[in-house]
C-alpha cells in the first residue's frame, strides 16, 4: 500500500528556518539524509543540496512552515530560491515508537547560510542513508560532517538477501510507489531549481525513515542486527579516511599500462592539458575529452598522426597540439616509467588458500541466502590468501567468521 504524500516540503533558505529545522533534528534520535552534487557539470564537484527527513510526531508544533504547507522562499542574497514540493509519511523510530509522520526539508549549501549548527545537530544522531559512501564523503567535504551512527539501507537489504537494492526497487517493493529518476544527471547547482528536480530530490529521502524501520525489524528477526552494525561502523571508518591522490599517478588511466614510455609521456602531458582546460571551463574533464579518446590521441600523436575533434575551438585545438608536441620533443630521461599491474604472481599455496576461502564463502552464502560477493569479494579473498593478516583490514568480524578467519 502506498504511503500518503502531501504536495509540499520545506526549503530552508533563512537563518530562522534553519534554527527551526535544527530543533526538529535535536528532538529526534534518527534522521534521514541524502545529497545532490554537480559532479557531472563542474570541474570541482560541490555539495548542492542536503535533503533531510525527520520524524514530525516528536517535533515542537511551532516550527515554521509545518508539514503540508507550501511556500516559495528567497535566498538571503535576494535571488529566487528553491520552489517547494514534497511531503509526509508514516514511520517508526529506532526505539520502536510509532510516529505520526515524517517531514522533508531541503537545505541549500550554496546559499549564505552558516551550516555549522546543522553539522553539530546531525553528528550525534543516527543517520539513515541509502548507499552511504558517496553521501558521507560529500557531507564531509561540504559540511565537515562525520557520522557517529549510521543506518545504511543498502547494507541492511543485502544482509536480508534482497538482490535488487536500488532505492527505486526498494520503494516499489515496500511501499508500492514508482520513483521517477528523470533528474539523475541534472545540474544541481542551478538556481532556482525547477519543481520536478526538487520532487526528485525529496523522493530520494522521503521514504528512508519508514524503510529503515521495516528493515530494522527484519534484521532483528533474522538475528543479523550485530552484523549490520559492524558493516555500518566500517563504512563510517572508510568514509572518514583520507584517500591519498598521488599527483604523478593520476594520469595513469585504464589502458595506460600497455603503452610504451614515449607514448606514456604524451598521455601524461595530454592529461595535464585536459585538467587545465577543464578547470578553465569549469567542466568535468570528460567534457573536454573522454579517457578512451585521450589514450587514442596519445597513440596517434606518437605514430605521426594528428587527431582532431570537431567540438574543439581553434584555441583548444592549438593548445592540444602544442601539448603533444612538447611531450614528443621531451628527452627519454623525462619519460615516465611505465608499469603494468603490480603484485607478484600468486603461488600454488596462495591459490589453494583462495580456493578454500571461496568454498567456505560460497557454502555460507548458500545457507544464509546472501550474495557471495557481499560476504567477501574476489579481491578480498585473494588479498587474504596472500597475507592472512589482511583479513582484519578488508573484512569485518561477521565476514571473517563466515569464511573461517576468526581472530
Amino acid at each position: 500500500m502506498a504511503l500518503a504524500k502531501s504536495a509540499s516540503h520545506d526549503v530552508i533558505a533563512s537563518e530562522q528556518q534553519l534554527a527551526d529545522l535544527i530543533r526538529r533534528i535535536q528532538a529526534a534520535d534518527r534522521v534521514a539524509l541524502d545529497t545532490e552534487a554537480d559532479s557531472l557539470h563542474s570541474y570541482r564537484e560541490k555539495l548542492c543540496l542536503v535533503q533531510i527527513s525527520a520524524p514530525s510526531a516528536v517535533i515542537l508544533s511551532n516550527v515554521e512552515g509545518s508539514c503540508g504547507t507550501a511556500s516559495k522562499v528567497a535566498l538571503p542574497d535576494g535571488k529566487p530560491g528553491l520552489a517547494a514540493s514534497g511531503g509526509c509519511v508514516a514511520a517508526s523510530t529506532s526505539l520502536g515508537m510509532t510516529v505520526q509522520s515524517v517531514c522533508d526539508f531541503i537545505v541549500d549549501p550554496l546559499s549564505n547560510l552558516d551550516l555549522e549548527p546543522l553539522r553539530q545537530a546531525l553528528e550525534p544522531r543516527e543517520i539513515v542513508l541509502h548507499a552511504a559512501d558517496y553521501d558521507l564523503r560529500m557531507l564531509r567535504r561540504g559540511l565537515n560532517f562525520t557520522a557517529s551512527r549510521l543506518f545504511d539501507t543498502v547494507v541492511a537489504v543485502r544482509l536480508l538477501g534482497i538482490r535488487e537494492f536500488s532505492l527505486g526497487a526498494l520503494v516499489k517493493r515496500f511501499f508500492g510507489v514508482e520513483l521517477h529518476k528523470h533528474s539523475q544527471k541534472a545540474n544541481w547547482a542551478l538556481r532556482p531549481l525547477p519543481p520536478r528536480m526538487l520532487k526528485y530530490a525529496v523522493d530520494d529521502v522521503h521514504y528512508l525513515l519508514p524503510l529503515a524501520a521495516k528493515l530494522e525489524e527484519e534484521l532483528e528477526r533474522v538475528h543479523r542486527r550485530d552484523w549490520f552494525q559492524q558493516s555500518c561502523g566500517r563504512a563510517i571508518e572508510l568514509a572518514a579516511a583520507e584517500r591519498e591522490r598521488i599527483q604523478d599517478e593520476l594520469w595513469r588511466i585504464a589502458g595506460a599500462g600497455a603503452l610504451d614510455p614515449r607514448t606514456g609521456a604524451v598521455l601524461r602531458t595530454l592529461w595535464q592539458w585536459r585538467e587545465t582546460e577543464a578547470e578553465l571551463a569549469d567542466r568535468p574533464p570528460f567534457h573536454i575529452l573522454q579517457n578512451r579518446e585521450l589514450l587514442r590521441a596519445a597513440e596517434s600523436f606518437t605514430s605521426g598522426h594528428v587527431p582532431d575533434y570537431k567540438h574543439f575551438s581553434a584555441r583548444r585545438r592549438q593548445t592540444f597540439r602544442e601539448a603533444a608536441k612538447t611531450a614528443l620533443q621531451s628527452v627519454q630521461s623525462e619519460w615516465p616509467v611505465m608499469r603494468r599491474r603490480s603484485g607478484a604472481r600468486p603461488t600454488e599455496e596462495m591459490r589453494r588458500r583462495a580456493d578454500q576461502l571461496r568454498e567456505r564463502r560460497d557454502k555460507a552464502a548458500a545457507q544464509l541466502g546472501l550474495e557471495p560477493s557481499f560476504i567477501a569479494s574476489r579481491g578480498a579473498l585473494e588479498a587474504i590468501a596472500a597475507d592472512p593478516a589482511r583479513a582484519t583490514v578488508v573484512l569485518v568480524p561477521w565476514q571473517r567468521e563466515l569464511i573461517g578467519m576468526e581472530e
